[in-house]
């Protein structure tokens, strides 16, 4: 029994050897790592302005151990900073890895400012030696300058042009009396919580081919394949308050706000407030776009995406002519109409400050997951829905007139893949049905640049219809 224990105890000392509790370190040289990519990419980023991390994941497929003599950079005094495993550091020694095991290794980038107007390049590499053989994982950065503003009020007239990207920190006020104009193709993002304020006049003018982008500052994935700008709330939104008028906002593609685009009460309604022309305003964790008691016009616009009311009016004067108001909202629950209109019947109180509605909606779509008006009887208002495609089943009346009920669209929106493309497929209900008398001269052609009147009865909604594959190219 005694010569048994003795045999036991040993074998017991024996394991506790480092080499019998593993396998043991291949040297051989095709035991070499592999990665989870080759290239790691951070498209296009901010010059002086950290990056967002990237993660690289480093295998052994061996069964054995491996030992890596080195991670380092390739580049002398490269811009690219790393984290092996926890250790921040430019170079590594003898970094170990379990047979069958993988580490991570997080990478950032800092560019310097390169005075130029457009993206510059950036490449490195991370090296890496195991027994003998050298591989290496490219890291590729483009850096962009931009004109950072941060809490600044424009006390006089003031352009912002295309050849820089601005970036607001906190806010920007346009002050009474001062008009901010925006040149076609300019790039105005937002940081976290960012706003505009316009006191004094806002006119962001782009072009069919050159839309002014008005969005947030994240440039990078919120998944592998998905971008951060598919989210919502990335920044505050704009306030157009009460003392402003003559605004005006044409080819402007503005988004992921908080709050949209808010037109405050005014109640004079001999002056307008705001025109919008072909532009889209969309993605919002509140409305795309609210107005209370002012003169709103809206001609080829699209409205969608928003926990709430996708367009909330109150009182006021508002005419939308060839606008589609869709609702595919990703990010909550949506139980809200898509146009919420308040103030309008005549039961309702109306003082010289709180004017009930008058509006017109012509030519127009109002789609989506959720109803379409929170009204369904508009007996006696001044509101009225001309050759309006609506989800929702009903008949024509005084108030609603050559209506095209209970139909759906076909957009090419797929909401599952986060496409959203407000275009109508062949058999669209909305295709020839919208009255030509409607069309004016500012929406005579969409934002395609296609005509509505060329083959006479315009198309309902924002888009002309145009062949599917053309439809799709543009996208």
């Amino acid at each position: 029994m005694r010569h048994i224990f003795t045999l036991i105890l040993g074998a017991i000392m024996l394991c506790a050897i480092p080499s019998c509790i593993e396998d043991g370190f291949t040297t051989s040289p095709s035991d070499v790592l592999t990665f989870s990519t080759d290239t790691l990419n951070f498209d296009t980023i901010f010059t002086d302005l950290g990056t967002p991390t990237a993660r690289l994941k480093v295998f052994n497929r061996a069964k054995k151990s491996v030992s890596i003599s080195s991670i380092s950079m390739k580049e002398p005094g490269s811009m690219f900073a790393m984290n092996v495993d926890g250790v921040s550091g430019t170079r590594f020694q003898d970094v170990e890895i379990r047979g069958g095991d993988s580490i991570f290794i997080f990478v950032e980038c800092r560019l310097p400012e390169n005075d130029s107007k457009n993206p510059v390049r950036v490449e490195d590499a991370i090296v890496f030696n195991t027994n003998g053989v050298q591989q290496e994982v490219v890291l590729e950065a483009w850096g962009q300058d931009v004109t950072r503003l941060r809490g600044v009020t424009i006390t006089e007239d003031t352009r912002l042009e295309s050849d820089r990207i601005y970036v607001i920190f906190d806010s920007i006020v346009v002050d009474r009396g001062a008009t901010l104009r925006i040149d076609p193709g300019t790039q105005v993002l937002f940081h976290d919580k960012a706003r505009m304020t316009v006191r004094g006049r806002l006119e962001a003018i782009g072009a069919q081919d050159k839309m002014i982008d008005m969005r947030g500052d994240r440039l990078d994935n919120v998944l592998p394949d998905v971008s951060y700008d598919i989210m919502a709330g990335q920044w505050h939104g704009i306030t157009i308050a009460p003392e402003s008028m003559g605004n005006r906002m044409e080819y402007v593609n503005m988004r992921s706000t908080v709050q949209g685009l808010v037109v405050d009460s005014t109640a004079n309604l001999s002056v307008r407030k705001l025109l919008l022309v072909n532009s889209w305003l969309h993605n919002s964790q509140g409305s795309a776009l609210s107005s209370k008691y002012a003169w709103v016009d809206a001609e080829g616009c699209v409205f969608s995406e928003a926990a709430g009311h996708v367009v909330d009016l109150v009182g006021g004067k508002h005419n939308f002519v060839q606008c589609t108001l869709a609702n595919y909202y990703l990010f909550s629950a949506t139980w809200q109409s898509i146009l919420g209109l308040y103030h309008l019947l005549p039961d309702q109180p109306e003082s010289s400050d709180q004017p009930l509605m008058t509006a017109d909606f012509s030519n127009c779509i109002i789609y989506g997951m959720t109803s379409g008006l929170n009204e369904g009887d508009l007996t006696g208002s001044q509101v009225f829905m001309r050759n309006v495609l609506l989800g929702a089943a009903g008949t024509d009346d005084a108030n609603f007139i050559d209506c095209v009920w209970d139909a759906n669209p076909f957009f090419y929106t797929v909401r599952e893949d986060y496409y959203f493309n407000y275009r109508v497929q062949p058999d669209s209900p909305a295709i020839g049905a919208g009255n030509p008398g409607y069309v004016t001269a500012l929406c005579r052609y969409d934002m395609d640049g296609v005509d509505r009147l060329i083959d006479g009865a315009p198309t309902i909604g924002a888009y002309q219809f145009t062949p599917p594959v053309e439809a799709l190219r543009r996208r």
